[in-house]
This record gives C-alpha cells, structure tokens and sequence, in this order.
C-alpha cells in the first residue's frame, strides 16, 4: 500500500532563522505581501519588526492584525479584501496557529476563488494557494508546516477541518528567539497541543514507520523540556528543543492525521470558542482510555517515551501506565483539570457529539466510535 509525505519543500530551524526568511521573500521577487497575525504581536512589536526587515530589502506589506484565537471565516473574507485591495502576491503569517490557519484561508481562497466553506474536508481544492511564508512563534499547533487549517464558522459555532496539500506553505520557520516570553499558560497549551498531535498519529490507522519515528522523538523530547519551559520562559535550550519536537510531530500528524481528541476539541472550539490546546489537554488521556481497548501496545510504548520502565508490564499496564503520564504532565504545567472548568455544559454533548463523528480528523483513529461512546467520552472528560 502506498502513501504519501506532505511536508513544506524549505523549512528554517533555529535563532536567527527569521533573517533567512526575508532574504528567501528578497530572493522569489515577492512585491507585496500581507502578513497575517495578531493584534497581541503587533502591539509588541514583532510585527514591525519584521516589516522592517523586509522594506530594508524594497518589499512592501500590508498588515492584517485581526487573526482571533479561534480564526473565523469573517477573518477569512476580512483578511481577503485587504489582499484584493492591494494586490498582494505572497502572504506571511507571523504567530501562532491562529495566524497560520487565517492566512492559509486567505491564501487558498485567494488562489481557487468561492468561499472557504467550500474547502471543507480532504483536498478539495484544484490549484495551490498564493506562496505563503510561515513564521512560528509558538511551540504546539505545527500549523507553519502542515497541510491542516481549522477555521471556525461563527454561524453554525463549528470548526471546519481543512485537509488539503495546497495549504502547505512554501517555507517555515521555527526561530526560537521568538518564542522567548511567551506566558506559561499558553507555552503549556500549545506544548501540550504538540503532544496530541505526536500522540494521535502515533495511534493512527495512517501511521508508517516514518510517522513513528517523528512522533516517538516529539514525545520524548516533550516530556522532557515542557516543564522548563513553562517553567522559565527565558530558557533558550527548553525553547529550541520544543520547536524541534512540535515541528516533528507537526510531521507524523500531517501525513499520518490524527484522531477524536482533535475531532472532539475542534467542537468544543467552535461552540465555546475554548483554547485548542487546552481542550486537546483536557481530552486527551480520557481518548487513550477508550482507544486502550483496541491497541494498548501503542500506549505502551508512548509510556516508554515519557520515561515509564514498562519492561514487565503488560500491554494493558502500559497503556494505562500512558494515561498517567500524560496525566501528570498536565497537572505540572498547569492544564485544568475537566471541561467544567472551561464552561462546557453536558446539556450540549450530544450536539457535540453529532459534529465530531463529521469531522475528518477522527476517520484514522484506531477504534471508530458510535454517537454514546463519543458522549461518553465527553461525560468522562468534565
């Protein structure tokens, strides 16, 4: 059976890797850009900052700012007129995964024409999208390397999953200067974001030996420099290695998919506007709990990456010995504890539930679930 790896053709890793950004823009003869990011980054300056390097080599921008957490299709027809307006022929995204996904919208629609809804799903597009240049500064969604963009439909509060290989961005860039002072609370999220990931395509119906690989080395090197990060935000080796490990698991989700923790989370998303990241947290071990039934071998193994000896256990002890350590991650760099913390209310598991089983994202994961177990599993999570 054949398979596929999608992954972007140049992808810059390290400090001072934001320079070769602007000199790869100088090199494709780029005109006029529109950098996508946040109104956070903007006040701080980064954005600027990055502006001035690229009017430093005669390329001029435009700033879209209005990326939310959540990134809307409004933001999506927002950013796109700005780019129309001012005939933009290549888009940056400076940020976090709500940049990333916003300017992925954009720059596909930009291409292909219609609306974003009409991309839902698995390629569904016909021509790649505008050149776009990724710029990471966060450690979890991998999002500045993947072929993924969730993108939040504010009418129906659902989370579109877009799966499709002409989202991939021609460059990325993980410069860990960037990631410097990020908060503890969303260093945590997005690392934990970044465990899922491994975790779910690790457990995938898609995963091939090169997908494993990525996700054994993301998870190991996770458990391992998440709490320093969190931690001390100044740590630059904690820093670097945990854009190294969300980069690799960026790479085994991105050809290996995921599963219902993701299916699940983009709900509770879409409908509460929650933190993706703290949403897969909170899912996650309860997930792996049912997914134990059917291949606690692969838990048992993910155990072993988090430090667990599991040379006498069992399959089951292992996979239970998984959900621990994943457990206890969360406690140390602070995820709460259930959804009811977050607002979710149990009155709405069973909307939820109806959308999750839509969603592409749990098709790879490794036991297909009815409508009551999905509930169940949301029960279980608050």
């Amino acid at each position: 059976m054949s398979s596929t790896f999608y992954m972007p053709s140049l992808n810059v890793m390290g400090s001072g890797s934001l320079a070769e950004a602007v000199n790869y823009i100088k090199e494709q003869g780029f005109k006029q850009g529109l950098i996508v990011s946040d109104s956070v980054l903007n006040k701080l300056g980064v954005v600027k900052n990055f502006t001035d390097l690229l009017e430093k080599e005669q390329v001029a921008s435009i700033v879209f700012d209005k990326a939310q957490p959540n990134p809307t299709v409004g933001n999506v027809n927002e950013g796109l007129a700005l780019l129309k307006q001012h005939d933009c022929d290549f888009v940056v995204s400076l940020g976090g995964g709500s940049p990333h996904d916003c300017a992925k919208g954009i720059a596909l629609v930009a291409s292909n024409g219609g609306k974003i809804a009409d991309y839902e799903g698995l390629d569904q597009s016909k021509l790649p999208q505008l050149p776009l240049i990724a710029i990471n500064t966060t450690a979890g969604t991998a999002s500045e390397m993947t072929r993924f963009a969730i993108i939040t439909d504010e009418i129906r509060h659902v989370k579109m999953a877009i799966v499709d290989k002409h989202t991939t961005p021609v460059l990325s860039v993980n410069d860990p200067s960037l990631m410097v002072g990020m908060p503890a609370s969303l260093t945590a999220a997005t690392g934990m974001d970044a465990l899922t990931h491994a975790v779910e395509a690790y457990m995938s119906t898609a995963a091939t030996p090169i997908t494993d690989a990525v996700a054994v080395k993301a998870i190991e090197l996770i458990h391992r420099y998440l709490p320093t990060a969190v931690k001390n935000s100044e740590d630059m080796e904690a820093r670097e290695q945990m854009a190294y490990a969300q980069f690799m698991a960026g790479m085994a989700f991105n050809n290996a998919s995921l599963g219902y923790v993701h299916a699940m989370a983009h709900q509770l998303g879409g409908f509460y506007d929650l933190p993706h990241g703290v949403c897969n947290a909170v899912l996650l071990p309860h997930v792996q709990r049912y997914n134990a039934q059917v291949c606690p071998e692969r838990l048992k193994d993910i155990a072993h990456c988090m430090g667990v000896d599991v040379l006498a256990m069992s399959a089951q002890e292992g996979a239970n010995a998984a959900i621990e350590a994943i457990e206890k991650l969360s406690k140390i760099v602070g995820i709460p504890s259930g959804l009811t913390t977050l607002g979710v209310k149990e009155e709405d598991i069973s909307l939820l539930a109806d959308n999750a089983l839509k969603d592409v994202c749990g098709l790879t994961n490794p036991k297909q679930a009815s409508h009551e177990e999905i509930c169940q599993i949301f029960k279980a999570a608050m």
